[in-house]
């Protein structure tokens, strides 16, 4: 895979085009392009349109996120990806929001405007179109165990919020940032029950049957502790990481260990990359979303 692009390649940028791109630090692993690529390539096959797009990923450091939308922006990329760390920090660095990304306070897209950026959010869609699509189950009407308290977190929690959960526990071994997330999502919640808890601290009334969801980075290395003992619950229905390299986590393993039906997180790069593609070119992402899996899968050499 070549080496990422950098600011310095995006300050002489020439290309004739559309040009999409992903931001990150770091961002030398990133499947992103591989994807979309499949997907553009196959458009371009029956529609001449897309045969001028493509897509690039650029390693920026934090500090130079301003000034990398602000030359996106002059070079006239379509659209922008954002990935760690910039979805917090580029959130108030846009034109506009897309209201359903509000109330998140993050955002993993954007949308060329004349008047600047508009920033949307797509990864609550594919966590929702993940889930079903890989353990068959639905956010709405779920008791959910959402395992974190950051960004990935906030995401995941709005989204179940949206889109009715019966309930939703969420455990962080960081009471302050618990607290701050239980505080945000409160003016959402509207009536659906909303509780915090330590991960070391089981409540006693917590449902079986949950889904339970890993928004935190416990599992990226091997010797990271289990984000919480799964054997500790009453048993879940399924269990989701949205960690997909490497695509079998401790907790993933603990899961298997206990026969509860689990999944990693590549289908869910899949559908919010496939819903950020629909938002730049108009095209479904049901229609891109399998090319997207094949090349991601083979990206990953994940069978």
């Amino acid at each position: 895979m070549n080496d990422p692009l950098t600011l310095t390649d995006l300050e002489s940028w020439s290309r004739p085009g559309v040009s999409l791109a992903v931001l990150g630090h770091p961002i030398k692993h990133s499947v992103s392009p591989a994807m979309h690529n499949a997907a553009l390539d196959a458009l371009a096959r029956t529609e001449p349109a897309f045969a001028d797009w493509r897509y690039f990923r650029f390693e920026v450091h934090p500090d130079d996120l301003p000034r990398a939308l602000e030359l996106l922006h002059a070079k006239r990329f379509r659209g922008v990806n954002l990935t760690v760390p910039h979805k917090i920090i580029a959130f108030d660095r846009v034109a506009a929001v897309d209201q359903a990304a509000q109330p998140i306070g993050a955002v993993n897209t954007l949308l060329w405007t004349e008047r600047g950026w508009c920033g949307h959010n797509t990864d609550g869609y594919g966590l929702a179109a993940a889930v079903h699509e890989t353990l068959g189950r639905d956010l709405a009407g779920a008791h959910i165990i959402l395992l974190g308290a950051g960004g990935a977190a906030r995401g995941a929690a709005v989204e179940c919020l949206q889109r009715r959960c019966a309930s939703l526990w969420i455990a962080n071994r960081t009471a302050e940032n618990l607290a701050k997330l239980l505080a945000t999502l409160a003016p959402i919640a509207e009536g659906i029950a909303v509780r915090g808890f330590a991960p070391a601290e089981i409540p006693a009334d917590l449902p079986a049957g949950t889904l339970v969801i890993n928004a935190t980075s416990a599992g990226l290395k091997p010797a990271d502790p289990l984000p919480i003992n799964l054997a500790a619950l009453p048993r879940p229905a399924a269990v989701f990481d949205m960690i997909y390299n490497p695509p079998m986590t401790p907790l993933l393993h603990a899961a298997a260990q206990l026969g509860v039906p689990h999944a990693h997180g590549l289908t869910m790069l899949v559908h919010q990359g496939a819903k950020a593609l629909e938002i730049w070119s108009g095209i479904s992402a049901t229609r891109t979303a399998p090319t997207m899996a094949a090349a991601a899968r083979a990206a990953m050499s994940v069978a």
